[in-house]
């Protein structure tokens, strides 16, 4: 196993446990971003579709179960269990400004496609041919669209919890703390 992939999981698992802590023992949401969390729960569900169909290790099958179930179960503290503490007057980033752009992108280049593809005789491609064997591609393989999807949204999905943090001009503790391990995280 990769020592970077184990230690960046950990480091997720610690921020997860983190948030969840926190809006636990507080009994309050106040200070994180739900659409955040949502576009977290949009990334983990795009990203193991695959959970049934392709089996890696018990390891990452596990860890995939986890992610997928603490990122349901977060939206369901912040949207149900604690929905009056959530701070809707200060989370107000516009995600459509960010899942737009992201899923054409995951349209446009993904790892069997990308734009500017040759042809096997190293002639380049009309632009029209491009977009029509893109087009059967995204019908033939939704889950690897799905997947690239995944990996362009959660490079952007901490920005309205960034946002809200910066509107409101304060961050507790220990949402730094969960901001610091999400850090790490994307970093190993």
């Amino acid at each position: 196993m990769n020592i970077f992939r184990l230690a960046g999981d950990l480091s997720h698992l610690l921020a997860i446990i983190i948030l969840l802590l926190k809006i636990w023992r507080t009994r309050s949401c106040s200070g994180i971003s739900g659409k955040s969390q949502i576009l977290f729960s949009i990334t983990y569900t795009t990203r193991y579709l695959d959970l049934f169909t392709t089996f890696v290790s018990p390891y990452n099958s596990i860890m995939k179960v986890v992610f997928l179930a603490t990122s349901f179960g977060t939206l369901y503290l912040m949207y149900v269990k604690f929905k009056a503490t959530n701070d809707r007057n200060h989370d107000t980033f516009r995600i459509e400004f960010l899942l737009v752009p992201v899923t054409v992108l995951a349209l446009l280049v993904n790892h069997e496609f990308t734009p500017l593809e040759a042809q096997p005789g190293g002639q380049e491609r009309s632009f029209l041919d491009v977009l029509f064997s893109h087009a059967t591609l995204v019908f033939r393989d939704p889950v690897e669209v799905l997947w690239t999807l995944s990996i362009y949204l959660e490079a952007v999905a901490i920005l309205p919890q960034l946002f809200l943090v910066s509107k409101t001009g304060e961050a507790e503790t220990i949402t730094s703390h969960y901001l610091f391990c999400l850090g790490m995280y994307r970093a190993l």
